[in-house]
């Protein structure tokens, strides 16, 4: 009785469906020969068409245009501005040099951090007296180099690249002292169950492998390859075993390094271009604080500026760590993931730059959760740092500390809150681009501001002082 009743439902609905069509044949071949039915229009959502392609192709093409019409105007009006000229700053001055003993000093760094790691896994000395060694390597790789380009002030351009490679060494190096501490609590875990089991009797012995095949294991990963290999791969959180490719693929090397090489001079070519004359061209609004021209400026400054962040982006994140990553086969590639499409500021964060992201997860974000830290004192904690050394990377070559980089990425806690909170989906994107496409000109004008123009306000005749650039 049951299936009969299953068979009569199914046969019923059948039935609906079928005059249905009838219903729609017969209204589409009426007397009247209706046209019309209930539909939205295409720029409705409730439409559910997605296709805008030729809106598409129809933005690219006015961006095209707009921008080629300004870099006309800009060589129409300046002449072509691009020079190699800068190359030889390093060579000819020789307060230029400590940037090159600076960068090859850090090399003290990790050795004395694999020292330490050995020194604490063969029991010499205990973890607090561990602790102060890493406490005192990481705050001197932060502090001397620092110290030393404060007060030398060589040229800022290396200056910068100089304090990178400090933040990245240091980053490194916590991941390195963090995970082997977890490392070595588990493996003092496991010789104290197998000391057990061994003392219970045969039944409960297990073998272990030290013929050294498969995967490395603690204390073995503590050696000079492991530690070079992990300096140089491209990510900032450290394991026993990084995933490997098979091969190094010579035409993908290829591509990814001539994309390094043009886009590189393509970003000093606009910048020298670009960047340089339109800030130039600030110094007047910026000294006399003229609200409407300095808003003008802005606006002026943020499509290049946009323009070569996004190169910089590509150059970065898909070219470069591509490049080393081919080199030592290493095998995840995920340095980025598709940031363009976040609907809050916090998804950006998380997307755009992923061994940042990683490192700020693994060794902040998820330990304090573990300590019973809240969500949100631990994300504001977390831009806390990278706030931190934004600043480090600015104010140290600029020799000024006015906490523009700082404060701009700390506004990105309240930012983040509100669009995760209360605006998502497209206007939460749009708000994410606009954070981007002005906050990064506001901070060039910011510092601009008080490098150049409070400097230069003792200059009675309104020459500008000769800062090293």
């Amino acid at each position: 009785m049951e299936t009969r009743a299953r068979f009569r439902r199914t046969m019923s609905t059948n039935k609906v469906e079928d005059s249905k069509q009838t219903e729609r044949k017969e209204k589409l071949w009426g007397d009247d020969k209706p046209v019309h039915s209930h539909a939205d229009s295409l720029f409705s959502t409730s439409s559910g068409f997605t296709n805008y392609y030729g809106i598409l192709n129809l933005c690219l093409i006015l961006l095209v245009l707009a921008n080629a019409r300004l870099f006309l105007e800009n060589i129409i009006k300046y002449g072509i501005l691009f020079n190699l000229s800068f190359t030889e700053w390093f060579f000819k001055e020789p307060y230029n040099w400590p940037n090159l003993i600076l960068t090859s000093s850090i090399a003290v760094y990790p050795a004395i951090a694999l020292l330490t790691e050995k020194a604490l896994s063969k029991g010499y000395i205990s973890e607090k007296f561990g602790a102060a060694i890493y406490a005192v390597d990481l705050l001197t790789l932060l502090v001397l180099p620092a110290a030393v380009i404060y007060y030398l002030h060589p040229i800022i351009v290396f200056s910068i690249s100089t304090l990178g490679i400090v933040t990245i060494c240091f980053l490194k190096l916590a991941s390195y002292a963090h995970t082997n501490s977890w490392c070595r609590k588990h493996h003092a875990a496991n010789k104290l169950k197998r000391r057990r089991s061994v003392d219970s009797g045969p039944d409960g012995a297990t073998a272990v492998n030290s013929s050294g095949s498969g995967p490395q294991v603690y204390p073995n990963n503590l050696n000079v390859n492991d530690m070079v290999y992990f300096l140089f791969a491209p990510t900032l959180c450290y394991e026993l075993n990084f995933p490997r490719s098979a091969r190094i693929r010579k035409r993908f090397l290829a591509r990814r390094l001539l994309e390094m090489l043009f886009l590189s001079w393509l970003m000093v070519a606009l910048v020298q271009q670009w960047i340089v004359p339109a800030v130039n061209n600030a110094r007047q609004p910026l000294a006399e604080m003229e609200i409407f021209k300095m808003l003008e400026r802005l606006l002026k400054l943020s499509i290049p500026n946009h323009f070569i962040w996004l190169i910089f982006f590509y150059w970065m994140f898909h070219s470069s760590l591509n490049v080393v990553a081919e080199l030592l086969r290493f095998g995840d590639r995920v340095f980025y993931r598709d940031w363009w499409n976040a609907e809050t500021v916090s998804e950006f964060w998380q997307n755009w730059n992923i061994p940042v992201h990683r490192w700020a997860t693994r060794h902040v974000y998820k330990p304090l959760l573990k300590k019973g830290v809240s969500k949100l004192a631990a994300s504001t904690i977390v831009f806390l740092l990278s706030a931190f050394f934004h600043e480090y990377l600015v104010s140290i070559p600029l020799r000024m500390f006015k906490i523009w980089a700082f404060t701009g990425m700390l506004m990105q806690v309240p930012i983040a809150y509100i669009t995760a909170k209360y605006i998502r989906g497209k206007w939460g994107n749009i708000i994410m681009w606009l954070s981007l496409i002005v906050g990064q000109p506001v901070a060039i004008l910011a510092y601009f501001h008080d490098y150049f123009i409070v400097r230069s306000l003792p200059f009675a005749n309104g020459t500008m002082p000769n800062y090293n650039m």
